[in-house]
């Protein structure tokens, strides 16, 4: 607007100027005086209005360039607008981007733990399945070696065998000859009675049957009493001593043969080499051997003051188990046993020990030690899924290792030991007293920590709870006990044996504050009689 208002006074100053011009003009008489200042003006004339076509020009190149300028500004007004819009939609969308992208993170780290965790049981199931590899490459080095054992001790006892069945035959001769000389013996002991029997008395006549046998024997102690026994009694006796000798060497052969095994025969569990001739009825012994063979064992008694030995536990008798948990036959939830206080320090190393009876077909959990940290901390756990001959070793979650457990699941009672240490993390399993499985690097350095929740019979997903039926222990656990050091093999051989728990455990079931369900506890003296 601003143009069109400066060219209004412009227009008048020239219109000014025109109307000047055209009163200035000279007479007629002044023409040619005047005509250079005509001719000046009319120059001036004629650039005046080239000065107003430019001007003209100009006010209309400004015009337009207003009516440009105007729409520009409402252009521009225009994308201001739409520049709101779309600053508020892309803060709308990066906000939901941003969303997404917390999502997408938190699944990113989800998927990565579990990555992890996968990763982790896929190593330990590598080392379980070189483990196998090299416990099988030694299962077959041993059975190698034992078979070579076997091939060994079976050649010993054939040549044992021989050697036995030359003994019985010189064994067998010597008892002939002792019969024949027994026979000698007895006749000539015969004739010596008969003949004393047969010399004068003084004075005196014999009486029959058994009076006559009285007067010998005091006639036989007249001589003693006169200065000793004639030289017929001393023979007569020296010949009964050699008798009973004879037998006594007789009964002691008798014993070693049948030590050794069934006269003439071989060995239990072997053939014996064959024969040339056909086999003849057994030698018949000798009255006096007979007597020998037939006389009653005689009781050993005490002497005065001294006690006798304990006698031998019965075989297959295994006691001093102490207590016994039964659980129910079903697999429930609500039976299970749990402990006032976890472990009250933390555990370098642990030695967990029980006998175990199931017929479920799977181990189910024997022992389960949970924390606010990890549910996890200490875990022997199966569960009635492939495969159900093995168990999980958990110490540390996700750490474990495989445990075979096949031989638990015969319905019958069998001792197992877990042991572990985390000096060079190493972890033992017996089973009946059997090293099962052993290996290193098992949780090296860790510290199994002190204030959790302990239960037995359940595997626990929460602290204190978040049991399934899958996983719950069905059958009997005795002489339940844990450790808080690795024990050495002969005291899981003592335990095995009924021999007692070892020194310094830390629980037992004399610890056990709660019984779930229908699970009972009971004492029990020893395995064969508690069910």
């Amino acid at each position: 607007m601003a143009g069109p208002r400066g060219a209004v006074p412009v227009l008048l100053v020239l219109g000014t100027l025109c109307l000047r011009g055209a009163l200035l003009q000279p007479p007629p008489g002044m023409g040619e005086a005047r005509k250079p200042f005509f001719e000046r003006f009319r120059r001036l004339e004629e650039q005046f209005r080239r000065f107003q076509e430019v001007t003209l020009t100009r006010l209309q190149e400004i015009a337009g360039n207003f009516n440009v300028s105007y729409n520009i500004d409402a252009q521009f007004e225009r994308l201001l607008d739409q520049q709101g819009r779309l600053e508020a939609s892309a803060n709308e969308t990066h906000a939901a981007l941003r969303g997404e992208l917390g999502l997408l993170h938190a699944r990113t780290e989800t998927l990565r733990k579990r990555a992890r965790k996968l990763g982790a049981q896929v190593g330990a199931l590598e080392e379980s399945w070189r483990r196998g590899e090299r416990d099988g490459a030694a299962e077959r080095e041993g059975r190698q070696a034992a078979l070579a054992n076997v091939t060994r001790e079976v050649a010993r006892q054939g040549a044992d065998a021989q050697a036995l069945l030359a003994g019985q035959g010189a064994l067998r001769r010597a008892l002939e000859g002792l019969q024949e000389a027994l026979k000698s013996q007895g006749s000539r002991l015969a004739e010596l009675e008969e003949q004393q029997l047969r010399r004068p008395l003084r004075n005196e006549v014999l009486l029959p049957g058994p009076l006559a046998a009285a007067h010998l024997r005091a006639q036989e102690k007249e001589p003693e009493a006169a200065g000793g026994p004639s030289p017929t009694l001393r023979k007569l006796r020296a010949k009964q001593r050699q008798g009973r000798r004879l037998q006594q060497e007789a009964g002691r052969v008798l014993a070693q043969a049948r030590g050794r095994g069934q006269p003439g025969g071989p060995p239990p569990g072997q053939a014996g080499p064959p024969q040339d001739t056909e086999p003849g009825p057994a030698p018949s012994l000798p009255p006096p051997l007979q007597a020998l063979q037939e006389e009653p064992p005689v009781t050993a008694e005490a002497p005065a003051g001294e006690a006798l030995p304990k006698a031998p536990r019965r075989a297959g008798t295994v006691c001093n188990v102490g207590a016994m948990l039964v659980f129910p036959p079903n697999a429930s939830t609500a039976s299970f046993a749990a402990f006032a206080t976890g472990f009250r320090a933390g555990l370098l190393e642990l030695s967990l020990c029980s006998w175990v009876r199931t017929s479920a077909g799977y181990l189910g959990t024997i022992l389960s030690y949970a924390t606010e940290e990890n549910d996890n901390k200490l875990v022997l756990h199966g569960r009635d899924a492939p495969p159900r001959d093995s168990v999980h070793f958990v110490i540390g979650d996700p750490a474990f290792r495989e445990l075979p457990v096949g031989r638990l699941l015969d319905g019958g009672w069998h001792h197992a030991c877990v042991l572990w240490s985390s000096l060079q993390g190493r972890y033992w399993f017996y089973v009946d007293r059997r090293l099962a499985a052993v290996g290193s690097g098992f949780q090296k350095g860790y510290e199994i920590p002190p204030g959790g929740s302990l239960v037995l019979g359940q595997e626990q997903d929460t602290v204190g709870g978040g049991f399934e039926p899958s996983e719950a222990f069905v059958g009997l656990l005795a002489g339940w006990a844990l450790w808080d050091r690795a024990l050495a093999p002969g005291e899981v051989s003592a335990i095995a044996t009924g021999q007692g728990l070892p020194r310094g455990a830390i629980l037992t079931l004399a610890n056990v504050s709660t019984l779930g369900g229908a699970l009972r506890k009971v004492d029990c003296a020893c395995l064969e009689h508690c069910w």
